[in-house]
C-alpha cells in the first residue's frame, strides 16, 4: 500500500507507539510518501503526451489516395487476456475509491481531525488507475493490439515492486505494534491484484488474436470464407483452457452475440462430441447389449455417465466440507470481535480462511451444477434415441399396446423425469454425510444436547416413509391419466378436420376436459401431499434448533452467543439437505414409475428379424418366394389372418392382387415386408424393395426431399420420375415448386397428390421389387392411366411389381393374377384363364361390366371403344383388343389428345402471386417477456387474489426467522461468565413462539402457492384447449401437432449495481436460449410421431438408419441451447459468488477494525452468520429473477395459442334455424369466390349454380380445379370472400357453425377411426341405440365383419389400424346412415373398395337417401354417371352443369371426354 507511516498516523490506522529508526526519521516518512504519490502523475503525463502527439501527427498528414480498410475478428484463446487485466485495473480503482470514501467516515467515527494529505494520496491513486484502465481498454479495442503497450507493462511491474516494498514495511511495523491495521489488509489485496498484472506484463500478449482483411482483396468472397471459418462449429468449451473452464469465460463470445442481437439457433454452437446423441446412444446400446434386454435401465444409464457421476460426487464432497468451515469457526470469530485488541490478527486470518472456503465452495457448486446438466443432457439423449429406435422396430401386437400418444409421453415426460434423478443421485450418501458433519459441529458446540438434535433429525427423516408411498401412488395414477389424456389429445388434434366437418369438436373437447379433470384430481392430491411435505421439511431446521436449545437448557449446557451462532449457522446449512428430501422423495417416486414404464416399453416384442429371408440376386430366379406361409396380426387369435400361402414370383413379372374388402390383400403385401407375425412357413426376397402404402404417408418437409427419401439428387432421373407420376404440372401450381413445404401428414396436398408423391418416392429408389397397395384409387381416370402406363409398364417394365387393386381394368396387364378371399388365395393365373373359371373373380369383373353398361346405356349405345396398347419394356408384354376397327381407334386417340390438350391449358395457372410456405418456423417472441404474460399467469387463478396473501405469508415467515435468530443471539451472553439479559425459560419460550408462528406462515404459504399454481395451470390449459378447438382448420394445416403437444452500505451499493448489470447482461442471452429450447423440442416430437406412423414405409425402404440419424440430429439441436443456457447461468452465478464473497470478507475485516462501541459483537456475529450464506442468497435471488423470466416463456408460449384467431361462433342465438332445417336440401350458390389467404389468388372465381333438393349431384374435374374447395365452403371450413351459399332459404354465413355442420353429413376421402370400440366409432356422441347401429352396419356391408369381431364392443386400435382401408370407409358410410341428414357429401367415399362393393354402396345410398341432396366427388365415373346432375369444374370456374345424359350427347363436352377416358382405360376388360 502507498500510504506512508505519516499518512497512517494522520488516519489513526495505527497506534501511537514508538517507531523504528526508519519510521522515526523525517526523511523516511517523506520518502515513503513521495514513493506513494509522485510516480502516478509522472506515469499519467508519460501516457498523455504520446497520445496527443500521435493525434497531432495524424491530423497533419496528407490523406492517402487509396484507403486500406482493415476488419478485425476476435477469437478467444486464453483466459489471461486484456479483459482480465482490465478487470484487475478497475478493481484497484474501486478499491481506492472505497478508501477515499472510508477515510472521512473513519475520522467522523473517531471524532478526530481530518488530514487531507492522506485523502489526496487516495485521490491520486484512484485517478491514476482510472487512466490506466482507460488506456488498457483503448489499446486493444481501438488500436487492436495483440500485445500490451511496453509503457503499461513496465508500470505494472514497477507497481508490483512498490506494493511488495510497502507491505514489507507495514509488516515490520505490525510486529512492533502487535496489531493488524486495515491498511495491511488492503495492501495484501492490492499486492495480490498487482501480482496478476505483473504476470500479464511478463507474458506481454493480450490473449486476443486478429485476422486482417484488406479491401484491396476480393472482399465478398474472402470475407464470407473468413466468416465461415470463424463461425463456431463446436462450443468453445471444447477447446477452452483450464482457467477458462473454471471461470466459464468460454461463454463470453456467445453472451456478447446475445447482448447485441436476439439469438437464432444458428448462433448457438454444437455441443462437444462426448455429449452428442450419437455418442451417448452407442454407449447405451453397447451396455444394453452387454447386460441383456432385461437389465436395469437405471444401471445402464449410470454406467454411461459414470465418469461425470464420480466427478460430481467429488464436487459434492468438497462443497459439503467447505460449507461447514464457516459454522465451525464462527464461535472463534465472535471471540475475536469481543476481544479485538487481543485477537485482531486471528480475526483477519479467520476472514481469509472464510474467503478461501467460500471460493472453493462456490467453484465446486458451480461445476457441480454444470456437470449435472451434462449428465441430464446425456441421459435425455440416450433415452430419446432408444425410444425412437424401439418405436421403429415394434411388432404389431406391441404397437397396439402402446399408442403413438403413449410413446411420445415416454419421450417427453418419462425421460424428463428420469433425467431429473441426476440432480439427486448423490443424495443417498451426501445427505447423511452433511448431517453427520453438522452433528459433529453441534456436538463440539452444544455437547450432549446435540444428541437431542440428532434424534429430532432422525425423527424428521423417519417421516419420509409414508410420504414416499403416498407420492409414488399418486404419481402412478397421474401418469396413467396423463397417458389417457395424451393419447386422446394426439388423436383429436390429428383428426381435427374430421371433427369439425362432423361438428364433433365440442363433444371431443368435453371428453378431453373430462380426462383432464380425472388427472387433476390426482394432481391436486399430489400437490396437497407435497404441501405437507414441504411444510414439514421447511420447519425441520427450526424444530431441530428448538429441540437442541431446549435440551441445552434442560441439561445445563451454557449457551453463549458464539455457540448459538455456530449452531444457527449449522442449522441453516443443514436446511439444504433436509429441504432437499421432499424433492428427493418426489423424484425417486416419479423416476421409479417412469423407469418401469420405459423398461417395459424397451422390452416389448419387436418385429421378427427372421420373418423375411434375404437371398442373393444371383442365387435364384425368383424375386419372391413364400412356402406354406401362415401369418397373423394377432398370434393369439384362433384363425390366422393369412393361411396356406404358397407363392413363387419370378423376377421381372407383374403380379396383380384383387379381392373384396377385407379379403387380406394388404396383409399379403405385409407378409413380404415382414410386418405381420409369421406363424410358420418361409418367406424369401431377392433384391431391394420399395413399398407404396394404401394410406399415404408423407412426412413433413419439402416435396423434393419426400421424393428423394435419402437418395442423392439425380436431375435426369428426378425429372423422369415426376413426369411418369404426372406431377410436373402439379409442381407448377405450388408457390415454390418442389421446394414447397408439405404440412404434417401432407395436409396441404390432395389425396391424389399425396399418392403420386408416394409413387414417385418409390420409383426414385430404383429398387428391384415394387409393392403397390391400391395406389391408383386416389387419382382420376386419366391420371391413373398415365401412371399405370408410364410407371408400371414403362419405368418399371423390367422390375418385379406386385400391385393390389380394386380397378379391374388394370388386371389385364398383369402376367399373374392372385384372387384372395378370407385370407386365402383362391385363384391364380392370367386374366383370360381365371375369367373362364366361373368363380369369385367373375363376380368382380361382372360388377365392373355392369358399371360400364350403365355408361353405355346413357350414351344410347354410342360406345366409345378403342384399342389401347399397354406398352411394357419388352414386346412380349404388349396386348391389344381384338376386333376393334381402325375408325374407333382413331376416335379414341383423338379424344385422348383433346384431353391432354385441355389438361395442359387447365394447369397453366397464374404464378405471379405466390404465397409463403404453409408451414413456417414456430413463432418465437423476442426481447423481454411482456408484462401481459406475467399478468395472464397471475390472474389465471382467482384473478390474482391469493398472490398478496402468499407474499405476505412468506414475508412474515422470513421476518419471524430473522426475529427468532436475532432474539436468541441478543438474549445470550458473549461469554459464560457474563450474565444473560433474560432468563433461560423466557429465552426458549419466546424462541419457540417465534418458530411456531414462522412454521404456520410457511404452511399457509405452501398450501396457497400449490393451490395457485395448480389453478393457474388448470385455467391456462382449459383456455388453450378451447382456443385450439375453436381455431380454423388452416391453423392445423400449418401447425404440426408436435408444437401443440411443453425466468457496510458504501460497499453494497456498487456490488448490487454490478450484480444487476451482470443479471441484465446475462438475461438477454438466457431468455433467447430458453425460447430456443422450447422451439427445438417441437421438431423432435413431430419427427417422433411421424416416424411411428410411417414405420412400415421406413422399414420397407430400409431407411431406419437415415431416420435414426435425423432423430439424433434433432436431439443435438435441442441439446445445444440447453447446454449453453446452463453455461450462461454458471457464468453469472460464478461472478455473483465472487462479489458476495468479497462483501463477506470486507464486512468481517470492517467489523474487526470498527470500535467496540459502534456495534454489538453479538449482532455483528449474527450478521456474519447470515453473510456465510449471502452468496447463496444473492445468487438465488438473481437466478430466480432470471429463471422467472425464462420459465414465464412457457406461459408466453401458451398465451400465443390463446391469441389464435377463432372460427365464427358455433351458435348464434338470434339466428338459429328451426329443428327441421334443411327440409328440402336445396343449395343455391351465387357468385362464390374463395381464396385461402389475403394475398393468394382466388381458387373459386365467382361460380353460381343450384343443387336442387333431393337430387344427386356429381362434381368432377382435374386436380386443382376447386372440387374440395367447394365442399370446404359448404361446411365453412373456409369462408368465401365474395358471394354466398344458401340452403333452403338460409344464408349459411348467418348461422352458427355447429347449426350448419350438424345438419350436413360427409364421407371424407381419408376414412378416420378412433381408438375405442366399434360402437363409439359409429356413434361418437351416443345418440343411437344398439339396434339402430346394427341395422346401419348391415346396410353398409359390415354386419358379418362386426359379428366376427365381438360385435359392437370389438376394439378399434389407434387410427383403426386393425381394420382395412375399405372397411374404414364403410364405417364412415355407417355414420351417415345413422345421421340421415338432408344433405350428404361423398368425397371419394368408395375409392378403397372393390367395384362390387362400390355398386352395393351406391345402391344403398340411392335407397336410403332418396329424398336427400347427395353431392358426389368421385374418380369412378360410374359413381357420377348415376347422378341427376353433373357439375364440371375447371380452374375455379363452372364449365358445364347439366344431366349426364345431355352432357354425353355433346361429344366435345369435358364430361364426355372424362367418360371417354375412363371407357378407353376399361375397354380392355369389356372387349374380353
Amino acid at each position: 500500500m502507498m500510504e506512508s507511516i505519516w499518512a497512517k498516523q494522520l488516519l489513526g490506522l495505527g497506534e501511537d507507539k514508538q517507531r523504528g529508526e526508519l519510521g522515526d526519521s523525517i526523511f523516511g516518512v517523506y520518502m515513503r510518501f513521495a514513493l506513494a504519490i509522485v510516480p502516478h502523475p509522472v506515469f499519467v503525463v508519460s501516457l498523455i503526451l504520446p497520445f496527443f502527439w500521435k493525434r497531432c501527427r495524424v491530423c497533419t498528414q496528407e490523406p492517402k489516395s487509396s484507403v486500406l480498410i482493415t476488419t478485425y475478428s476476435k477469437k478467444l484463446q486464453y483466459v489471461i487476456t486484456y479483459k482480465m487485466a482490465l478487470l484487475t485495473c478497475v478493481s484497484l480503482l474501486v478499491l481506492y475509491c472505497i478508501l477515499g470514501i472510508w477515510s472521512p467516515l473513519y475520522w467522523w467515527l473517531r471524532a478526530r481531525p481530518k488530514d487531507f494529505g492522506a485523502e489526496g494520496e487516495y485521490v491520486f491513486q484512484a485517478m491514476a488507475w482510472a487512466i490506466i484502465s482507460a488506456y488498457a481498454y483503448y489499446s486493444l479495442l481501438k488500436e487492436s493490439k495483440e500485445k500490451f503497450p511496453l509503457l503499461l507493462r513496465m508500470w505494472w511491474i514497477l507497481l508490483l515492486i512498490l506494493y511488495a516494498f510497502f507491505l514489507f514495511l507495514n509488516i515490520h511495523e505490525m510486529k512492533e505494534q502487535n496489531h493488524i491495521t486495515l491498511s495491511i489488509v488492503v495492501e495484501i489485496l492490492a499486492l495480490f491484484l498487482s501480482a496478476f498484472l505483473g504476470y500479464a506484463s511478463f507474458c506481454g500478449r493480450t490473449g486476443e488474436s486478429f485476422l486482417t482483411q484488406s479491401i484491396e482483396e476480393p472482399l465478398l468472397n474472402d470475407v464470407s470464407e473468413i466468416s465461415e471459418n470463424l463461425k463456431p462449429k463446436v462450443t468453445p468449451y471444447a477447446t477452452a483452457s483450464f482457467l477458462s473452464r473454471m471461470s466459464f469465460s468460454w461463454m463470453k463470445p456467445l453472451l456478447d452475440v446475445g447482448h447485441k442481437k436476439p439469438l437464432d439457433i444458428d448462433d448457438v454452437p454444437q455441443v462437444v462430441d462426448v455429449h452428442k446423441a450419437d455418442h451417448v446412444y452407442r454407449k447405451f446400446r453397447n451396455q444394453l447389449d452387454a447386460k441383456g434386454s432385461g437389465s436395469s435401465i437405471a444401471k445402464i444409464l449410470f454406467l454411461i455417465v459414470l465418469k461425470d457421476v464420480l466427478f460430481t460426487g467429488l464436487l459434492i464432497l468438497i462443497r459439503s466440507c467447505s460449507s461447514y468451515i464457516g459454522p465451525y469457526f464462527i464461535d472463534n470469530f465472535v471471540q475475536c470481535l469481543a476481544k479485538k485488541e487481543q485477537f485482531a490478527s486471528e480475526g483477519i486470518i479467520l476472514a481469509f480462511v472464510f474467503l478461501l472456503a467460500k471460493l472453493v465452495g462456490s467453484l465446486s457448486e458451480r461445476h457441480l451444477t454444470f456437470t449435472t446438466v451434462h449428465i441430464c443432457i446425456c441421459v435425455k439423449a440416450a433415452l430419446t434415441a432408444a425410444l425412437y429406435k424401439k418405436g421403429l422396430m415394434l411388432s404389431n401386437q406391441a404397437r397396439q399396446k402402446h399408442t403413438s400418444g403413449e410413446i411420445i409421453n415416454y419421450m417427453s415426460v418419462d425421460a424428463q423425469r428420469i433425467e431429473e434423478l441426476s440432480w439427486y443421485v448423490h443424495d443417498i450418501w451426501a445427505v447423511p454425510l452433511q448431517i453427520l458433519l453438522a452433528m459433529v459441529i453441534l456436538y463440539q458446540t452444544l455437547g450432549l444436547a446435540s444428541l437431542a438434535g440428532v434424534a429430532a433429525t432422525v425423527l424428521v427423516m423417519m417421516a419420509n416413509s409414508p410420504l414416499v408411498k403416498m407420492q409414488e401412488k399418486y404419481n402412478e395414477k397421474i401418469m396413467e391419466e396423463k397417458d389417457k389424456r395424451m393419447k386422446a389429445t394426439s388423436e383429436t388434434l390429428r383428426n381435427m378436420r374430421i371433427l369439425k366437418l362432423q361438428a364433433w369438436e365440442s363433444r371431443f373437447l368435453l371428453k378431453l376436459e373430462t380426462l383432464r379433470r380425472e388427472e387433476c384430481g390426482w394432481l391436486k392430491k399430489y400437490f396437497y401431499a407435497l404441501s405437507v411435505t414441504t411444510f414439514i421439511f421447511w420447519g425441520a431446521p427450526t424444530f431441530v434448533s428448538v429441540v437442541s436449545f431446549g435440551s441445552c437448557i434442560i441439561l445445563g449446557v451454557p449457551l453463549t452467543t458464539g455457540r448459538i451462532l455456530s449452531a444457527l449457522a449449522t442449522f441453516k446449512i443443514l436446511q439444504e439437505p433436509i429441504n432437499s428430501l421432499p424433492d428427493f422423495i418426489s423424484v425417486i417416486a416419479q423416476s421409479k414409475v417412469s423407469l418401469d414404464r420405459i423398461a417395459d416399453f424397451l422390452n416389448q416384442e419387436e418385429l421378427q428379424q427372421d420373418a423375411v429371408e434375404k437371398v442373393s440376386k444371383d442365387s435364384t430366379d425368383y424375386a419372391i418366394e413364400i412356402q406354406e406361409g401362415v401369418f397373423s396380426w394377432d398370434p393369439a387369435a384362433p384363425t390366422p389372418t393369412i393361411r396356406g400361402l404358397d407363392v413363387h414370383i419370378r423376377k421381372g413379372i407383374r403380379v396383380a392382387v384383387c379381392g373384396t374388402v377385407g379379403s387380406g390383400k394388404s396383409s399379403f403385401l405385409s407378409c413380404m415386408l415382414g410386418e405381420i407375425s409369421k406363424m410358420s412357413g418361409v418367406v424369401k426376397i431377392s433384391g431391394t424393395k420399395a413399398y407404396v402404402s394404401q394410406s399415404p404417408w408423407i412426412p413433413s418437409g419439402k416435396i423434393r426431399d419426400n421424393v428423394l427419401f435419402g437418395k442423392e439428387w439425380d436431375k435426369t432421373r428426378y425429372e423422369s420420375v415426376l413426369q411418369a407420376c404426372a406431377f410436373k404440372k402439379d409442381l407448377e401450381l405450388f408457390p415454390y415448386g418442389d421446394q414447397t413445404e408439405i404440412g404434417e401428414r401432407g395436409i396441404n396436398l390432395s389425396g391424389g397428390q399425396k399418392q403420386r408423391i408416394q409413387i414417385a418416392r418409390a420409383l426414385y429408389q430404383d429398387a428391384d421389387i415394387y409393392l403397390f397397395d391400391d395406389s391408383f384409387s386416389a387419382v382420376d381416370a386419366h391420371t391413373g392411366t398415365h401412371i399405370f402406363q408410364e410407371c408400371l409398364l414403362g419405368i418399371l417394365g423390367s422390375k418385379t411389381v406386385v400391385y393390389v387393386t380394386h380397378q379391374v381394368e388394370f388386371l389385364f396387364a398383369a402376367d399373374l393374377i392372385l384372387v384372395m378371399r378370407d385370407g386365402e388365395i383362391t385363384q391364380t393365373g392370367k386374366y383370360e384363364d381365371i375369367l373362364q373359371s366361373n368363380t369369385h373373380f367373375e363376380e368382380l369383373v361382372g360388377a365392373h361390366k355392369k358399371a360400364l353398361k350403365s355408361i353405355d346405356d346413357m350414351e344410347n349405345s354410342e360406345i366409345l371403344s378403342s384399342q389401347v396398347l399397354f406398352e411394357g419394356s419388352s414386346t412380349d408384354k404388349k396386348t391389344s383388343v381384338k376386333d376393334v376397327n381402325h375408325e374407333k381407334l382413331q376416335k379414341a386417340q383423338k379424344v385422348h389428345e383433346e384431353i391432354e390438350s385441355q389438361n395442359q391449358r387447365e394447369n397453366e395457372k397464374d404464378k405471379e402471386d405466390r404465397s409463403s410456405q404453409l408451414v413456417q418456423e414456430e413463432e418465437r417472441e423476442k426481447g423481454r417477456v411482456s408484462m401481459w404474460v406475467y399478468w395472464s399467469y397471475i390472474s389465471a387463478a382467482y384473478k390474482g387474489a391469493l398472490i398478496p396473501i402468499i407474499l405476505l405469508a412468506h414475508t412474515v415467515f422470513e421476518l419471524l426467522q430473522i426475529g427468532s435468530n436475532y432474539w436468541i443471539a441478543w438474549a445470550t451472553p458473549l461469554t459464560e461468565d457474563q450474565r444473560p439479559p433474560v432468563t433461560k425459560s423466557f429465552l426458549i419460550l419466546v424462541y419457540i413462539t417465534l418458530a411456531l408462528c414462522s412454521s404456520l406462515c410457511i404452511l399457509a404459504r405452501t398450501i396457497l402457492l400449490c393451490l395457485t399454481g395448480f389453478e393457474s395451470a388448470k385455467q391456462l390449459f382449459s383456455k388453450m384447449h378451447s382456443c385450439i378447438f375453436r381455431a380454423p382448420t388452416s391453423f392445423f394445416d400449418a401447425t404440426p401437432t408436435g408444437r401443440i403437444l411443453n425466468r457496510v452500505f458504501i460497499m453494497f451499493i456498487p456490488v448490487l449495481a454490478i450484480c444487476i448489470w451482470y443479471q441484465q447482461y446475462y438475461i438477454v442471452t438466457s431468455r433467447e436460449l430458453s425460447r430456443l429450447i422450447g422451439v427445438c423440442k417441437a421438431p423432435i416430437i413431430q419427427h417422433f410421431a411421424e416416424s411411428i406412423s410411417g414405420a412400415a414405409t421406413i422399414r420397407s425402404f430400409d431407411q431406419e438408419t437415415p431416420f435414426m440419424n435425423r432423430n439424433l440430429h434433432l436431439i443435438d439441436g435441442s441439446s445445444k441451447p440447453r447446454f449453453h443456457k446452463n453455461g450462461a447461468l454458471q457464468w453469472l452465478c460464478f461472478r455473483l459468488d465472487l462479489l458476495s464473497n468479497l462483501i463477506v470478507v470486507f464486512t468481517m475485516v470492517l467489523l474487526l477494525c470498527l470500535p467496540e462501541s459502534v456495534i454489538n459483537p453479538s449482532i455483528a456475529g449474527l450478521a456474519i452468520t447470515y453473510g456465510l450464506t449471502l452468496n447463496l442468497a444473492q445468487a438465488l435471488l438473481i437466478r430466480y429473477l432470471c429463471n422467472l423470466e425464462n420459465n414465464m416463456i412457457s406461459v408466453e408460449r401458451i398465451v400465443q395459442y390463446l391469441r389464435i384467431p377463432s372460427e365464427p361462433p358455433l351458435i348464434i342465438d338470434n339466428c338459429r334455424p328451426n329443428s327441421c332445417w334443411p327440409s328440402r336440401g336445396t343449395i343455391d350458390i351465387t357468385n362464390l369466390q374463395v381464396r385461402y389467404g389475403p394475398h393468394l389468388p382466388l381458387v373459386l372465381k365467382g361460380i353460381s349454380c343450384t343443387f336442387p333438393g333431393g337430387k344427386n349431384v356429381g362434381i368432377v374435374g382435374r386436380t386443382g380445379c376447386g372440387k374440395s374447395t367447394l365442399i370446404k365452403s359448404l361446411f365453412r371450413i373456409v369462408d368465401p370472400v365474395g358471394g354466398r351459399i344458401v340452403i333452403d332459404g338460409i344464408d349459411i354465413l348467418t348461422i352458427g357453425l355447429h347449426d350448419l355442420r350438424s345438419t350436413l353429413s360427409i364421407i371424407p376421402q381419408d376414412p378416420t377411426m378412433f381408438d375405442g370400440t366399434t360402437r363409439n366409432n359409429l356413434d361418437p356422441l351416443g345418440d343411437y341405440s344398439d339396434d339402430q347401429i346394427q341395422k346401419a352396419l348391415e346396410k353398409c356391408q359390415l354386419g358379418e365383419i362386426v359379428r366376427s369381431k365381438e360385435k359392437l364392443d370389438s376394439l378399434v386400435t389407434e387410427n383403426g389400424e386393425n381394420w382395412s382401408m375399405g372397411q374404414r370407409q364403410l364405417v364412415c358410410l355407417g355414420r351417415v346412415l345413422l345421421k340421415q341428414s338432408r344433405v350428404l357429401v361423398l368425397d371419394e367415399a368408395t375409392a378403397s373398395v372393390d367395384t362390387a362393393t362400390d355398386g352395393l354402396i351406391q345402391q344403398t345410398i340411392r335407397n336410403q337417401f332418396t329424398d336427400c341432396t347427395v353431392i358426389t366427388i368421385a374418380h369412378r365415373i360410374p359413381s357420377v354417371c348415376n347422378s341427376d346432375l353433373v357439375l364440371v369444374l375447371s380452374d375455379g370456374n363452372i364449365i358445364e352443369y347439366d344431366s349426364p345424359t345431355k352432357l354425353l350427347e355433346n361429344k366435345s363436352s369435358s364430361f364426355a371426354k372424362l367418360v371417354s377416358e375412363y371407357t378407353v382405360r376399361s375397354i380392355n376388360v369389356d372387349g374380353k
